[in-house]
């Protein structure tokens, strides 16, 4: 099976390959990399239909390389995603996030989402279902951590943002790039962690009829 990888952040690469690693080592995997996606969006401030453009132009390319399903990796895009998974249906294209989301859902009703990017924290508790309790927690600095570099102060700074997480039942981490820091995270603040690339690698098996 050949999977199509598309990220608006090169931090993304490592997480989801490394699921891919642990849960599905036979996949063939190709990576589509667009790291000014993010600086528009915060440029903009909001979602445009350029924006959704480019969305489709990055699932039309996937398509003609013959791939068998699309996963996005970038969690502040879910409109633009949804356009191509309508376009290109009934082909697998699978938002970076949906597959945690169903799982966490199923198993809390208070979910912390930890977030190292702002504009997930705008879009992304409006896909969870109705009725649960969506408790949103900004990491601040940890992307810019990230950016230069210093993945262990991005992890120091995720970790103690956890700590106002402990009256969930669960938390969710938004971004690919946080899955390294699962392990510290649910240590530190006693809850189960849901990461986004683990879920989603679940998901595609699923959908694809690959045996767990």
């Amino acid at each position: 099976m050949r999977i199509t990888l598309i990220h608006a952040l090169k931090h993304s690469i490592q997480p989801i390959e490394a699921s891919f690693a642990r849960l599905w080592p036979d996949a063939t995997l190709m990576n589509l990399v667009d790291d000014s996606l993010s600086a528009d969006l915060a440029r903009d401030g909001s979602l445009t239909s350029a924006m959704t453009e480019r969305f489709l132009t990055l699932g039309r390319y996937a398509v003609s390389t013959g791939t068998d399903a699309i996963l996005f990796t970038c969690s502040a895009f879910g409109p633009c995603i949804e356009a191509v998974a309508r376009e290109q249906a009934p082909m697998p294209v699978l938002k970076p996030n949906e597959a945690m989301i169903e799982q966490a859902a199923a198993r809390g009703h208070r979910i912390g989402l930890l977030s190292t990017f702002p504009p997930t924290l705008a879009s992304m508790p409006r896909e969870f279902p109705r009725g649960l309790d969506i408790v949103p927690k900004l990491v601040e600095g940890a992307m810019a951590a990230l950016d230069r570099g210093d993945r262990a102060e991005h992890d120091r700074l995720v970790v103690a943002a956890s700590r106002d997480l402990r009256d969930c039942d669960l938390i969710a981490l938004a971004q690919y790039s946080m899955a390294p820091a699962a392990a510290p995270v649910a240590e530190a603040s006693g809850r189960p962690v849901l990461t986004t690339p683990d879920s989603a690698v679940a998901k595609l098996k699923q959908l694809l009829g690959v045996r767990a």
